[in-house]
């Protein structure tokens, strides 16, 4: 009897480790950069206070940060971050998370009126994915022309080309890559994805990436090589 407990409590304690020693490797993991030799994070709205400089150290070349979602919303720590990634040796993006429930051209001029036009910028990335705050679901040609609007009107701004970073869901439903003629930024944990129409120029390869500088989970993307 006594020998039965202390064998179930060593298997217990076997899968506590290896779950332990899984997660570990799961929080630490990302591409090799002998294949990715360019590597950064996006962060999502609101990502609270980051020491940059110990982000750059571990290894990040570049960080997209959350600029607007919408029309009508501004994130708060994006002026404070854009300023600080430039002295942190860090190459720095500004995301715009597109609505489904709001015009593309109030949307475009939201964006435009708050993020500076800056030389050293990377091109904008435009999220689109479907979103608990928005059930709209437009045909796709009011999408695809929505879409449209918002790129050209974006890049008269920053004379830049947009990305596209679009979710799974969005392109099974919507086939945007197809219609937009524009670099696509790709979602898939782990694995390399293959669901938009032509070869991404940035894979999101992990969500739940842990680094020193910054609490909890970050994005972590790689460059197409």
């Amino acid at each position: 009897m006594a020998y039965g407990v202390l064998k179930a409590a060593g298997v217990l304690v076997a899968a506590g480790a290896l779950g332990i020693g899984g997660w570990s490797f799961a929080t630490g993991w990302h591409p090799a950069p002998s294949q990715y030799p360019l590597q950064g994070l996006d962060l999502g709205e609101n990502p609270g206070a980051i020491e940059w400089g110990t982000v750059r150290a571990r290894g990040a070349d570049f960080a997209y940060l959350v600029a607007t979602s919408g029309a009508d919303r501004r994130d708060p720590g994006f002026e404070a971050n854009w300023a600080a990634l430039p002295e942190a040796g860090l190459r720095r993006g500004a995301v715009h998370l597109f609505s489904l429930c709001q015009l593309a051209a109030d949307q475009a001029n939201a964006f435009n009126a708050f993020v500076p036009r800056t030389a050293d910028a990377l091109p904008v990335a435009v999220d689109i994915g479907f979103r608990a705050d928005c059930t709209a679901r437009p045909d796709r040609a009011v999408l695809v022309g929505e879409v449209q609007t918002f790129v050209r009107m974006v890049e008269a701004h920053t004379r830049k080309p947009v990305l596209l970073r679009l979710t799974k869901a969005v392109e099974r439903e919507y086939q945007l890559s197809g219609a937009i003629d524009r670099p696509v930024w790709a979602i898939g944990n782990l694995f390399v994805p293959a669901y938009a129409a032509r070869p991404w120029r940035l894979w999101r390869a992990s969500d739940i990436r842990r680094i020193d500088g910054i609490t909890g989970p970050v994005n972590w993307n790689v460059v197409a090589p």
